[in-house]
């Protein structure tokens, strides 16, 4: 079967802080939150606790340690049990929930909002997210402006499921249509009306700047004649931006607060504290912040209505005076400072009026925060960083690091991410795909896997029950439920381990926001997600990675929280080597200060390029002269080797040289070399021990001694898929320390490295004795669970998938099937490999009744041992296919299951979408179910040293 291992390796020299405890080998005792949690999606929160109960219990079962209750959009013919958000009933069906959850020891999370992001029909026109809306007039000598100063927004109505819908049909405001905003799932609306204006500022064609908002009198027209020259006059208007909550169900329908404004983010709290005061919240471990997702609308939020107030504040001079810049009419380089000026306020605006009061408002209430910064028009380095826990999404591994870097250092034991959105086309994704997606997120940094997601069903619902759109759906109606549970052992057994660590990573990754603050595009905000796209520091970051070097992404605001100890860099309980900067063009004075006086009290300090001036506008001429004697001062020289300088500062010393790769060997950072063999590694430090999480992302076997760089006394294997551990076969080397990996491709596995030596039973590596046979047998094929009808047994002469055989029963069967067989195998051999060959999709395994391993992804092999053989077997394989047979079949005969408000079951790929323009699978052909094979068998012996 896959295999998987944990390696923990136990360094001589331990990180930053002494005293660290023994740790005794063996499978730490797995908690809640070492268990994959789930977002658990209330539709229509038609929720009964019946219902609720059994589904929660099922949950338990299947090995989830947590759930996030988050409301959504409704069921079609469930509207009477429709609940509102936030309602008494709703808070009961919360309290529910939660004393389930205590009696399951299931945690639960909460979604601030019905959907995302935050926003509902209590928030009020003002403290809704707004826009920026320029108007202009050109002017000679002489002359003024005739019409009244003012602009009326244009009417704007964007709906999923009414695209005929204008903004006559709605009464204002939005909530005032409560009774047909499920039918309609409005995304934005703007209801013409005369805009405010806040600023309307004059240039001249020889620079002259003036303010004339106050010259407007009360008619709304402009007292001023323009003076000598021509004028060009901006006029900048507040617009209602008109975005609204994505998804909401009953009762959260409205629009979405403006995030840059303490008084919208303070009053939109006050209500969930008057909602929730009162409810007894024993159980509730976090609130929840879906990505930002503010803009993708038409238009941005990027306008608040104390942003000139802010800037002034915060730059140093007035932002009215520099419209032209803002939008791009001055020459490119104040274009580029004053853009970078605006673009870090709004950041700052976000970390300081939204996240850190929302973290904040939690902790007074004794709970704490969970937050998708990704997405943010800001510095999500530091989003991340002021939340509990920080958490990602996607597969991109730059983006993931982001989340997990900021967890590092700021000592945050948890990084969570939604895993599993999108992963493939509806019915598509098996246990397989979702565990090679998780691999990706622990492989990334991540510890805590949120699953995306389960639907509540209600028990009366019909297969295959509620579902979301966007999700593998993770709950009890898929076919490969009943495995399920494989998977989340796998998942909780490294998280064990991952979580009661701490970050073993050497590079500290400059992160030049300010190079892509600088960069225009096609917005006045741009929008992070940590993937740094086209940038430096993504080049840098995808060098290190491929090569086998940790780091973490560090950002300005972070380097004030750097100490060092022992030469080392330490922040948040966790050590590195070394800072290193990439090509840039843009640093603030204060950091490059800080990553000097880092250098002087004994840092190693890496550049790529030295920076080239500092970002911004205000005090320019004397940030510059700072920056420029900064710089003055670092006197490098070369120091032998070709292409690298030298400052010595103080203790520490700066490097300089654009090639990298020899910056990290002269600051001799460790580097894995086990990644050119395609092996990708987390590495952290548990106690006196180093932790290893290794995956073979490649497409050979893996059988070999394999360099871990971390001093070696002994070398603990752990299966996380098996469960099974023991002591690794292992050597030093001269500086070098070797164990001995067997890994197939996808597989991964845990080494624990020791110190000194350990007293466990040593780990059991099997060499083959002679190739594998075929099992040639004939099979019995029954039909055991599933739909939608059973399909009668049958006599195969080989395995293979049962949709080759006849019928529109078996062709649409969705299910588990049992391929039945004897088998003898001769005695030489005191255990076998039996190798399935290909699953479609998940297997069980027994033999003579008795139940062997659960197989979820390639390569699908079992280890036999002689003690369980017989001079004759009974071989039994439960196949569990996917939900796809039953879907098409269900298309094919118009049978309704897609049947949601909002956004009801959109098609990933362009082929599979019906004359509806939605998800169709009438004309899939049926999907490889069953078992595939061949079946082989393999005479094996256990090996105990390299030598053998």
């Amino acid at each position: 079967m896959h295999k998987s291992y944990l390696i923990f390796l136990f360094p001589l020299v331990i990180a930053c802080n002494s005293g660290k405890p023994e740790i005794q080998p063996g499978w730490p005792a797995i908690t809640r939150e070492n268990k994959p949690w789930s977002r658990w999606w209330w539709m229509g929160n038609a929720v009964d606790t019946t219902s609720l109960r059994l589904a929660m219990e099922a949950y338990n079962k299947g090995g989830l340690g947590g759930l996030e209750i988050t409301p959504v959009y409704g069921v079609r013919g469930y509207e009477e049990r429709f609940v509102k958000f936030l309602s008494p009933g709703w808070i009961e069906h919360v309290e529910f929930a939660l004393r389930e959850g205590r009696r399951l020891d299931m945690g639960i999370d909460l979604a601030m909002a019905s959907g995302w992001p935050f926003g509902g029909p209590w928030v009020r026109h003002e403290d809704a997210c707004k826009t920026m809306k320029v108007k202009t007039y050109m002017l000679k000598e002489g002359e003024m402006i005739r019409e009244v100063i003012g602009y009326i927004q244009e009417p704007l109505l964007s709906s999923i499921t009414r695209k005929t819908l204008s903004i006559q049909d709605l009464k204002y405001p939005v909530s005032e249509n409560s009774d047909s905003l499920q039918a309609w799932a409005l995304e934005q609306v703007r209801y013409p009306e005369e805009l405010s204006l806040k600023s309307l500022m004059a240039c001249s064609d020889k620079g002259d700047i003036l303010v004339l908002t106050g010259k407007i009198n009360v008619f709304g027209s402009l007292d001023w004649k323009a003076p000598a020259g021509n004028w060009k006059l901006y006029a900048i208007f507040e617009g209602w931006h008109g975005k609204l909550v994505e998804r909401a169900g009953p009762g959260g329908e409205g629009d979405v607060i403006d995030h840059f404004s303490a008084q919208a983010v303070g009053r939109y709290l006050s209500h969930f504290s008057e909602k929730l005061g009162s409810v007894d919240l024993t159980g509730l471990r976090a609130y929840f912040n879906d990505s930002y997702e503010v803009d993708d609308a038409f238009g941005e939020a990027d306008l608040t209505p104390l942003l000139f107030d802010e800037f002034s504040e915060r730059r140093g001079y007035d932002l009215q005076h520099y419209l032209p810049a803002l939008l791009g009419g001055d020459i490119t380089d104040i274009n580029r400072r004053v853009l970078v000026d605006y673009r870090e306020t709004m950041s700052d605006l976000l970390l300081e009026q939204f996240t850190l009061p929302w973290h904040n408002w939690a902790e007074n209430s004794g709970k704490i925060t969970r937050n998708q910064a990704h997405g943010s028009p800001a510095n999500i380095l530091d989003l991340y960083a002021a939340s509990d826990i920080p958490e990602t999404e996607g597969r991109d591994q730059i983006k993931i690091r982001s989340a997990s870097s900021a967890a590092h250092i700021t000592g945050k034991k948890l990084v969570s991410a939604e895993a599993a959105t999108w992963l493939n086309e509806h019915f598509q994704a098996s246990l397989a795909d979702v565990k090679q997606h998780v691999d990706e997120f622990l492989l990334g940094g991540v510890n805590h896997i949120i699953y995306h997601g389960t639907a509540f069903s209600p028990q009366d619902a019909p297969w295959p029950g509620w579902m979301f759109y966007a999700s593998v759906n993770l709950g009890p109606a898929n076919t490969f439920w009943n495995d399920f549970g494989t998977l989340n052992r796998y998942v909780s057994r490294i998280q064990s381990f991952l979580q009661d660590a701490k970050p073993d990573n050497d590079i500290l990754l400059y992160y030049p926001i300010f190079d892509e603050y600088a960069e225009r595009g096609q917005s006045l905000l741009r929008h992070f997600d940590g993937s740094a796209a086209g940038t430096s520091v993504r080049r840098t970051a995808e060098f290190l990675i491929k090569n086998g070097f940790a780091f973490d992404f560090i950002s300005d605001k972070q380097l004030d929280d750097l100490e060092i100890h022992a030469g080392k860099i330490g922040t948040g309980g966790a050590c590195w080597q070394t800072i290193l900067l990439p090509p840039l063009n843009y640093m603030p004075v204060s950091s490059l200060e800080r990553i000097i006086n880092l250098a002087r009290d004994g840092a190693v300090v890496l550049m790529q390029q030295l920076p080239g001036d500092v970002p911004g506008l205000g005090q320019l001429a004397e940030r510059r002269n700072e920056f420029q004697q900064l710089l003055s001062g670092l006197n490098f020289e070369p120091i032998g080797v070709s292409g690298i300088k030298r400052a010595v500062t103080g203790k520490g010393m700066i490097l300089l040289s654009t090639d990298v790769n020899l910056l990290l060997k002269q600051a001799e950072i460790r580097r894995e070399s086990l990644c050119d063999r395609n092996i990708q590694f987390v590495r952290n430090i548990q106690g006196n021990t180093t932790v290893y999480f290794l995956v073979n992302r490649g497409d050979q076997a893996l059988d070999d001694m394999f360099p871990l760089q971390t001093p070696l006394g002994s070398a603990v294997m752990y299966n996380p898929m098996t469960g099974e551990f023991g002591e690794a076969i292992a050597k030093v080397t001269g500086e070098c320390s070797w164990v001995y990996l067997q890994l197939q491709p996808g597989e991964s596995c845990l080494v624990q490295v020791y110190p000194e030596e350990v007293k466990t039973g040593g780990y059991v590596y099997y060499k083959s004795l002679s190739p594998p046979d075929t099992i040639n047998t004939s099979w019995e094929l029954g039909f055991i669970s599933g739909g939608p009808l059973l399909p009668d047994p049958v006599h195969v002469g080989t395995t293979g998938s049962w949709t080759e055989l006849s019928g529109e029963v078996t062709r649409s069967f969705s299910g588990t099937a049992v391929y039945k067989t004897t088998l003898s195998l001769p005695d030489h051999a005191d255990h076998w490999r039996l190798n399935l060959g290909r699953v479609a999709h998940s297997a069980r395994v027994r033999l003579n009744g008795k139940e062997i391993a659960t197989c979820i992804s390639p390569p699908f092999t079992v280890i036999l041992s002689g003690s369980d053989l017989r001079d004759n077997n009974v071989l039994e394989i439960r196949v569990t296919n996917l939900m796809g047979n039953r879907i098409a079949g269900m298309d094919r005969k118009k049978q309704p299951y897609r049947i949601f408000y909002n956004i009801n079951f959109p098609a990933r790929d362009v082929e599979n979408r019906g004359d509806d323009g939605l998800f169709n699978a009438s004309e899939w052909p049926p999907q490889e179910s069953g078992l595939i094979g061949p079946v082989t068998v393999q005479p094996l012996k256990i090996i105990k040293g390299w030598s053998e």
